[in-house]
């Protein structure tokens, strides 16, 4: 069973905890979060200019919307404000900045009545991130760039949470996915040929969760929660903005949500820049889990990983 917390104010350990254990946190926009929001909106109507993202694929070729997005999206990730507004999130959500490590924020887009559902604007199948060489104790951090509705936002399967699922993750590798497959996104139109991992047995999506947040609203989740793109009927594009924090301590000491069906191999610490100065995480814990099987290990067989 899964608990759904509002505007919580428990410290980032006991909240990290609670994430671990399954639960999802729901938070009002912080103003951080508002002016990531308003940057992105304000690249992506000069990108689309002088039709409103939103709507822009009801006047576009599909080929002419995925050109756009592909200088966008990287644009956004780039942009010199973007990193900043992640800190300033981080602090004002009560992160301990010299032990939360984060990714780069990246731009989403779900267009409606399957105009574009691969490549660029892949619309995700139900899955873990922890399918994709994510670390056990990632937490997903999600917010929307508009108004968004239940017909166009995203879904969670909290059933999954205990239960294994059979899935391709065993043949996935991140470094691998990186150098082939992430790069050629914006090819991939009618349809998607990169190799992810997906379920291999038929799931029950129902029950599902669908948090609706005001633009700025942040959802918080477990890197380990199973979750999927809601398919969008609403009539307009879905633009979203998510990023991950991993707690350093958390890393060192293999502390996160139970790895109940992963195989992956690889893994995406690499890509975690520290919350006070944007350095990268270190790397020997890069290398560590970067080595390993990731699965289960009690606690008195952790393996020290040296500073």
């Amino acid at each position: 069973m899964s608990t759904i917390f509002f505007d919580s104010t428990i410290s980032d350990d006991v909240r990290r905890e609670h994430l671990y254990n399954g639960h999802l946190f729901v938070f009002s926009p912080c103003p951080s979060a508002i002016a990531l929001c308003d940057l992105a909106r304000e690249m992506a109507e000069e990108a689309f200019a002088p039709l409103d993202p939103r709507e822009a694929q009801h006047s576009l070729p599909v080929e002419d919307f995925v050109a756009i997005l592909a200088k966008l999206k990287p644009a956004f990730i780039h942009h010199p404000k973007s990193k900043q507004l992640i800190q300033g999130i981080l602090q004002e959500s009560g992160c301990d900045l010299n032990k939360t490590y984060f990714d780069v924020p990246r731009l989403r887009t779900a267009t409606s009545d399957g105009y574009l559902s691969s490549g660029i604007a892949y619309a995700f199948h139900p899955h873990r991130d922890t399918w994709y060489s994510a670390p056990q104790c990632q937490i997903n951090w999600w917010l929307p760039v508009y108004e968004i509705t239940s017909e166009n936002g995203m879904a969670f399967h909290p059933r999954y949470w205990s239960q294994p699922v059979k899935n391709g993750s065993r043949d996935y590798n991140y470094a691998q996915w990186n150098k082939e497959s992430r790069k050629n996104a914006a090819k991939h139109i009618k349809t998607d040929t990169r190799k992810q991992p997906h379920p291999e047995e038929p799931l029950e999506l129902d029950p599902q969760l669908r948090l609706v947040t005001k633009v700025g609203g942040m959802i918080l989740f477990s890197g380990a929660q199973m979750h999927s793109t809601v398919p969008n009927t609403s009539g307009y594009t879905r633009f979203s903005i998510d990023f991950r924090t991993v707690h350093f301590d958390d890393a060192m000491a293999q502390r996160g949500a139970p790895n109940i069906d992963s195989a992956c191999t690889g893994t995406s610490l690499g890509d975690f820049l520290r919350g006070s100065d944007f350095c990268s995480i270190q790397e020997s814990l890069v290398t560590f889990y970067d080595n390993k099987s990731f699965t289960d290990v009690p606690t008195s067989q952790k393996i020290a990983i040296p500073h």
